[in-house]
Formats: C-alpha cells, sequence, structure tokens
C-alpha cells in the first residue's frame, strides 16, 4: 500500500497536483493541513481515491479534525498538522502521543522540513511543505515499511 503525503500547501495546489500526476499507483492520500481548500482544486486527481485530511494552524474556520488514526496496510498511522504538539520545539510531545495509540507510523507537517525517522518502533514522516514542492510517500508492504521523501 502507498499512501501520498502533503502538507502546508498555503493556497498554492500546482505541486500537489503534479505529485499526484506523477504517482496514479498511490492508493491513499493524505494532506497533514494548511491549505484544506487546495484539495478542491485538485480533486479530479485526486480520482475518488480514499483521502484523509487534518486541519492544521492556518485553516481557520476548518470544521476537520486536528488529529485521525488510521488503519492503512494493516498498520495504525497517527496523523497531524503538529501545532498542537509543538513540532516547532522537537518532537518528543508528538511521539509520547503518538505512542499513546501505539502508533506504526507518525505523519506531521507545520514545520515545512522534510524529515524521515525511525525511532522507538515508529516512523515518523514530515513532508516538508508542498508549496516548495516537497511530498512524501510511505510504503506499507508484508517486508516493511518505508518513509519516501520527495520532491516534484
Amino acid at each position: 500500500m502507498r499512501l501520498l503525503v502533503f502538507s502546508d500547501s498555503h493556497g498554492v495546489a500546482y505541486y500537489m497536483r503534479q505529485a499526484l500526476l506523477a504517482h496514479p499507483e498511490a492508493d491513499m492520500i493524505i494532506f497533514l493541513g494548511d491549505g484544506e481548500r487546495d484539495l478542491d482544486s485538485v480533486e479530479f486527481e485526486i480520482n475518488g481515491k480514499p483521502l484523509v485530511k487534518v486541519r492544521g494552524n492556518c485553516d481557520f474556520g476548518s470544521q476537520l479534525n486536528a488529529v485521525e488514526i488510521i488503519r492503512a496496510g494493516g498498520k495504525t498511522v497517527y496523523i497531524t498538522h503538529g501545532f498542537a504538539e509543538h513540532v516547532k520545539y522537537g518532537i518528543s510531545e508528538l511521539m509520547d502521543t503518538a505512542r499513546g495509540y501505539n502508533a506504526d507510523i507518525v505523519l506531521f507537517g507545520h514545520t515545512h522540513e522534510q524529515m524521515t525517522l525511525y525511532e522507538d518502533g515508529m516512523y515518523i514522516m514530515n513532508p516538508g511543505s508542498v508549496n516548495d514542492g516537497c511530498y512524501g510517500m510511505v510504503d506499507i508492504t508484508p517486508k516493511g515499511i518505508m518513509t519516501i521523501p520527495a520532491r516534484v
């Protein structure tokens, strides 16, 4: 299973569209906030695939949850923008919260900086800002999990 992960589009959907077109094999699309309305302009490219989205600190008036916990490929995925977990000051609070949900995979945005890490049994990824051409993929296979930072 391949998750295509975006965050922080901030009004610019161009690179999100390019990444969606480059990865038609993606099974699920995940948006980590700060640009909720930008998803409307790439609806055709999403093409009915499952879409999970959370609100970011700049998604004013959003009715989305700040956190989603899903099962994908038999794994538990903790999905958040990261502002509530204060990720600009480190990821220890994020990891503690995700650990409470027995997360295998942790996805967050907010800092605009790409990051992948494996720590304490969790795969952690920030795809970076798609407004800067950054995004990420998570492959979940019977042989394991791989987090892949990418650029358009």
